[in-house]
């Protein structure tokens, strides 16, 4: 309903190239944003927006006034979630407690973002805590459906064309899952290869930073910005060994979710490629559970100040998880983190020994529910979220109901590089 083709490649040449001045581009978006932004709540609201981003686009005129010599995002608008500090925007983590509580430095990746030359359009809309109480963005493909979480604002902004890129965070699925339901390519790097510093934690053994894009080719463009070790010049060779998780976990999709998947499969097949079903995670439900544990303990440990005084002001929901937290063991805590680790060595040595490139698999157990109650199961993701494993959705058709699904694609630890080259190849035969 609201979705508009907005690809942050070529934003970022438009505008380093004179094709389009930074004062209409901000306009341009702001009255997007004036016009649509009431209907699906994707940003936070900020007195002054236009004059502060009018200034800044001087300065950065300024600055860079020879195009040759702009950095690589010069002028672009980026949506920042709510869990990212940045300088003169109030944090407030999704929640009702004051934006004092998580002042401090700001987040090393909005800086990068800065130095790459971007403008920070505001900050973009967190489930609470970046758990399960949803916001009051709705999806832009039809607001009557869940963008998703927990990064439902960024997701939402960049489907809607209000910023061709903005940041996320996933601790289960809250960047693959908002992407997928959103039609649009989410990233989330191999763990740690974007910094968490200044972005208020959930679960440190598993939170990731990502981000969202229109496409893969602008997926690559905000990797080599954010990822300071990114190597442009990685080149994979022929077509990828591809393998898919299945049984126990592959089943936790819906029919619908499943048989589209298989749709895409089957086309791959087609054109050649060699797809390979695989046992990986025949004790999913464990895991699921591991995953669960590790995250509500340290849920608890980094709210446990916060709570203390302002506990009134948390949601039924994150209370819980404060509470679940709070009796898991230092014991269990540490037997979660080795069992975690055990399970990202057995990964990486089964995709050793069978020479995998890729596993694909649905990107969510279905297309975006009805409603804004609830943002969605996370199953699909968990285990490569556990594993810290990267994984990139890209979208692969429409539901029954018309809503869009993604494949999820997934390489080995650190290899982020030949992923994002895979999804580029892939996404060219599956994409609607």
């Amino acid at each position: 309903m609201f979705y508009k083709p907005t690809s942050l490649s070529s934003v970022s040449i438009a505008l380093k190239n004179n094709l389009m001045t930074l004062e209409q581009y901000i306009e341009e978006t702001l009255e997007r944003i004036s016009d649509i932004d009431s209907k699906i709540h994707s940003l936070l609201p900020e007195r002054g927006r236009m004059k502060r981003l009018l200034v800044q686009a001087k300065a950065l005129q300024e600055k860079y006034p020879k195009p040759n010599q702009r950095p690589p995002l010069y002028g672009v608008l980026v949506g920042i979630k709510d869990l990212f500090r940045v300088d003169g925007l109030p944090t407030k983590a999704g929640s009702k407690l004051p934006a004092t509580a998580f002042a401090g430095p700001e987040a090393y990746s909005v800086k990068l973002l800065k130095q790459a030359g971007a403008l920070i359009l505001g900050k973009t809309v967190s489930t609470e805590f970046a758990y399960y109480s949803p916001g009051p963005t709705k999806n832009p493909r039809n607001t009557d459906y869940t963008p998703g979480g927990s990064s439902s604002g960024s997701a939402a902004a960049v489907a809607a064309g209000l910023c061709p890129l903005a940041l996320g965070t996933q601790t289960i699925a809250s960047i693959i899952r908002p992407a997928a339901y959103c039609g649009i390519v989410g990233f989330k790097p191999s763990f740690g290869r974007i910094s968490t510093e200044g972005v208020f934690p959930f679960s440190q053994s598993v939170d990731h930073i990502g981000f969202f894009t229109q496409d893969v080719a602008s997926a690559v463009l905000a990797s080599s910005v954010l990822i300071e070790d990114w190597d442009a010049n990685i080149r994979v060779g022929s077509k990828p060994r591809i393998f898919m998780p299945s049984d126990a976990f592959l089943v936790q999709a819906n029919y619908n979710s499943y048989n589209r998947f298989y749709e895409k499969v089957d086309i791959l097949t087609d054109k050649g490629y060699e797809i390979v079903s695989y046992p990986l995670f025949k004790d999913i439900k464990t895991i699921n559970k591991v995953h669960r544990e590790l995250i509500a303990a340290e849920f608890a440990l980094n709210h446990k100040d916060l709570h203390k005084k302002y506990g009134e002001l948390y949601s039924e929901h994150s209370g819980e998880l404060y509470e679940q937290g709070r009796k898991i063991t230092k014991t269990a805590l540490l037997a979660d983190r080795a069992l975690q680790e055990t399970y990202r060595h057995s990964v990486s040595e089964i995709m050793r020994q069978e020479g995998i490139d890729i596993w694909i698999s649905p990107a969510t157990t279905s297309s975006a529910p009805k409603g804004l109650t609830s943002t969605g199961s996370p199953l699909m993701s968990l285990p490569w979220t556990f594993t810290g494993l990267p994984s990139v959705t890209i979208p692969a058709g429409k539901s029954s109901h018309n809503m869009p699904l993604g494949m999820q694609i997934v390489a080995g630890f650190g290899r982020d590089e030949s992923l994002l080259q895979y999804a580029t190849e892939l996404s060219q035969l599956i994409s609607y």
